[in-house]
C-alpha cells in the first residue's frame, strides 16, 4: 500500500513531465489493500507481487481506455486484455496506468502525441525520446518501479538512453502481441523498462512464451531469466559493430568513448573483435519502406465507422471517411500512411517494397553468419544523447536517419538491450547489446556482467 501511495505522490508532484495519459488511482489503491491483506494471511505471493507498472498506451487494459496517443481512439476502451496484461495479473502486479507516447507508436521524441509530449526527467527541455517516451520517463522519474513499451524500430532502447535507464527489447515472438495496437506486424515487440537489470529478467519471464492468440509467438521454452542472470560464462566472444563505431553520424566525443571501453574491454580479459556489416546504410531505408507499407494496412481499419473518432456532419461514406482519417490522425501518422502506400502501389512495389524485403533477407542472413562467430554483438544506441525539444520535429529525415544503430535488431528479430553506462556533459547515453535470437539468457548475463565491471564507467 506505502508503495502504491509513493508512486502516486510522485506522479502528482511530476505531472508536468506529462509522462502519463490516465492514472488508475483508486483501483491501485484497491489490489494494493487486496494483496497486503493475501499476504497477511499467509498466501502465497506471485512473482510480481505489488509490483507497480505502467503500460503504454498501446497495450489494452480491459475495461480501461487505450487510445495509442491518437485523437482517432480518444473514447475507445479496450474489450479484453493483452496477453502480457493478464500475465501480469496473474503474478499480481499493479497496474497504475497507461504512459504517453508518439501516436500509433510512429516518433522518436514522444513529440507526436495527441494529448502532448513529454519531458525528459533528466533535463525538462529535451526529448524523453520515443515512441515509448512516457514509458521511459516515468520509471526514470521513480513514476512506477516497472514499464512496458513497445519497440518497432528502437522504441524502447532508444528512450531507455535518452533517459539513463535499461531498456530491453526481446526476439521477435518471444513475447505476445496479442491485445498491442499494431504498427508494423512483423517488427512490433513488447519491451521492458527498469532501472534494475533483475527487475526487467523477471518482467520478461513472466510475460513470455508462446500464446494461443498469437500465431507469432514461438513455442522455445522461458528460461528463469532472473535466477540465472548471474551465472556468466568467462569465454565471451563479442564483436563490435565497427561501421557504427565509426559512422559519421556518431557525436564525436561518443566515439571517442566507446573506443576507449572497447580497450578497456579487452584490457579485462573479454575476446573483442570488430564486425563488418556493409548493409549499415540500407538499414534505415530498408526499415521505413517496410514498416510504413505495414502501418498504411493497419492503419486502414480506423475509419469512424467501427470505434473510435468520426468527423462531424452528413457527408456521404467516402467523405466521412476522409475527413475523419484527415482531423483524426496527427501529422507523422499521416506521413508514414501516405510513404507505405505509395511503395505499395502500383509501379512502385517491385522499386520499392521487394527490394527493402530482398536486403531484410541479406541483413537476416550475414546476421546469422555474425552469430556463428561471436555470442554477442556490441554497438551505439543512438548517435547523440537527448536533444532539445523541437529541434528535429520539423526534419523527418533527419529524425529518420537517427534510428540507424536501433532498426537493426527489429529487422532481423533480434534480443537488443540497453545500458546507461556512460555520460556526456550530463546526459546519460548507453551501449546496445545484441545476441542471436532466443539468446536473451546470454544477453542478460553478459548485460549483469559489464554493469557490475563497468557501471562507474563514465568520461572522466
Amino acid at each position: 500500500m506505502e508503495a502504491v501511495h509513493f508512486y502516486l505522490e510522485q506522479i502528482q508532484k511530476k505531472k508536468q513531465l506529462n509522462a502519463f495519459i490516465t492514472v488508475y488511482s483508486d483501483e491501485a489503491i484497491q489490489k494494493a489493500r487486496m494483496l497486503d491483506e493475501q499476504r497477511a494471511a499467509g498466501n502465497r505471493p506471485g512473482k510480481l507481487h505489488g509490483v507497480v507498472i505502467g503500460l503504454k498506451d498501446v497495450i489494452s487494459y480491459k475495461d480501461h481506455p487505450v487510445t495509442a496517443a491518437s485523437h482517432i481512439l480518444q473514447s475507445y476502451v479496450a474489450p479484453y486484455n493483452a496477453t502480457v496484461v493478464d500475465r501480469l495479473l496473474q503474478e499480481e502486479a499493479i497496474i497504475i496506468g497507461h504512459l504517453n507516447c508518439d501516436e500509433f507508436a510512429m516518433g522518436s521524441t514522444n513529440e507526436n502525441s495527441f494529448y502532448g509530449k513529454v519531458l525528459n526527467p533528466i533535463d525538462e527541455t529535451r526529448v524523453p525520446g520515443g515512441s515509448s517516451g512516457g514509458s521511459a520517463a516515468a520509471v526514470a522519474a521513480n513514476l512506477c518501479m516497472v514499464s512496458l513499451g513497445t519497440d518497432t524500430g528502437g522504441s524502447v532502447r532508444q528512450p531507455a538512453n535518452f533517459c539513463g535507464i535499461t531498456g530491453f527489447k526481446p526476439t521477435y515472438g518471444r513475447i505476445s502481441r496479442h491485445g498491442v495496437i499494431a504498427y508494423a506486424s512483423s517488427f512490433d515487440q513488447v519491451g521492458v523498462f527498469g532501472k534494475e537489470l533483475g527487475d526487467i529478467a523477471l518482467t520478461t519471464e513472466v510475460i513470455a512464451g508462446p500464446d494461443e492468440f498469437d500465431s507469432t509467438t514461438e513455442l522455445e521454452p522461458v528460461p528463469q531469466f532472473a535466477r540465472e542472470i548471474s551465472v556468466s560464462a568467462s569465454n565471451w566472444k563479442i564483436g563490435y559493430l565497427q561501421q557504427a563505431f565509426e559512422h559519421k553520424s556518431l557525436d564525436n566525443s561518443m566515439r571517442k568513448e566507446y573506443a576507449r571501453f572497447i580497450n578497456e574491454l579487452k584490457k579485462q580479459g573479454l575476446h573483442v573483435e570488430p564486425v563488418e556489416l556493409e548493409y549499415l546504410d540500407l538499414i534505415v531505408p530498408t526499415y521505413y519502406i517496410l514498416t510504413t507499407a505495414e502501418a498504411s494496412s493497419n492503419l486502414s481499419r480506423y475509419d469512424g465507422i467501427r470505434y473510435g473518432y468520426r468527423a462531424p456532419g452528413d457527408q456521404d461514406l467516402q467523405a466521412n471517411y476522409r475527413q475523419t482519417r484527415s482531423s483524426g490522425f496527427g501529422v507523422e501518422v499521416k506521413r508514414r500512411i501516405l510513404l507505405g502506400t505509395f511503395v505499395l502501389s502500383s509501379g512502385y512495389n517491385d522499386a520499392y517494397f521487394q527490394k527493402a524485403q530482398a536486403v531484410r533477407k541479406k541483413l537476416i542472413k550475414k546476421t546469422q553468419l555474425i552469430f556463428s562467430e561471436f555470442d554477442a554483438v556490441i554497438l551505439p544506441v543512438s548517435p547523440s544523447p537527448a536533444f532539445k525539444s523541437g529541434v528535429k520535429i520539423d526534419d523527418p529525415v533527419s529524425m529518420y536517419l537517427a534510428d540507424i544503430y536501433t532498426v537493426y535488431a527489429n529487422l532481423a528479430g533480434l534480443p537488443a538491450i540497453s545500458l546507461p553506462l556512460f555520460t556526456l556533459g550530463g546526459l546519460p547515453y548507453g551501449l546496445q547489446i545484441m545476441t542471436n535470437r532466443f539468446c536473451e539468457l546470454s544477453l542478460f548475463q553478459l548485460s549483469h556482467l559489464l554493469m557490475q565491471q563497468f557501471k562507474s564507467f563514465d568520461n572522466s
